[in-house]
């Protein structure tokens, strides 16, 4: 019961890793294509707040419910020697926005670290009620 909001600050950083993750993963395919030749497309988690009830009472965790492909079309470069090229010479690259990952990679890692500052607050204030009935 006392330790609740350690395990909500801890689900919250375990969902930030999985954010992370994700934006790194499509950072680093941001000019992929497959072996057919089509694009890597962007994956987005999609989070959602589930009331656990476990042998210690109820509590609200944060879970990744699951991982989806952006479907934003994909950019369309104009490269007719590229073997890639559509007969109009258009060459699909990958739906990634570098910028866009990197804006919600730090969003996520600010998250992650206000997670974290509260697991510690909240782990401070055990140690110290625990000093204080030492006394």
């Amino acid at each position: 019961m006392i330790f609740k909001g350690l395990e909500v600050s801890l689900t919250g950083m375990e969902a930030q890793r999985v954010r992370i993750d994700i934006h790194s993963s499509n950072l680093a395919n941001a000019n992929s294509v497959d072996e057919n030749g089509n694009p890597y497309r962007r994956k987005i988690p999609i989070f959602e707040s589930v009331l656990e009830k476990t042998a210690k009472g109820e509590i609200y965790r944060v879970k990744v419910k699951k991982i989806v492909e952006d479907p934003s079309p994909y950019k369309l470069k104009y490269d007719p020697s590229n073997p890639l090229a559509d007969k109009n010479g258009y060459v699909k690259l990958p739906n990634v926005d570098p910028i866009r990952e990197m804006v919600d990679m730090i969003s996520a890692m600010r998250t992650y670290e206000a997670n974290l500052t509260a697991f510690n607050t909240h782990k401070g204030m055990l140690l110290s009620a625990i000093d204080i009935l030492k006394a």
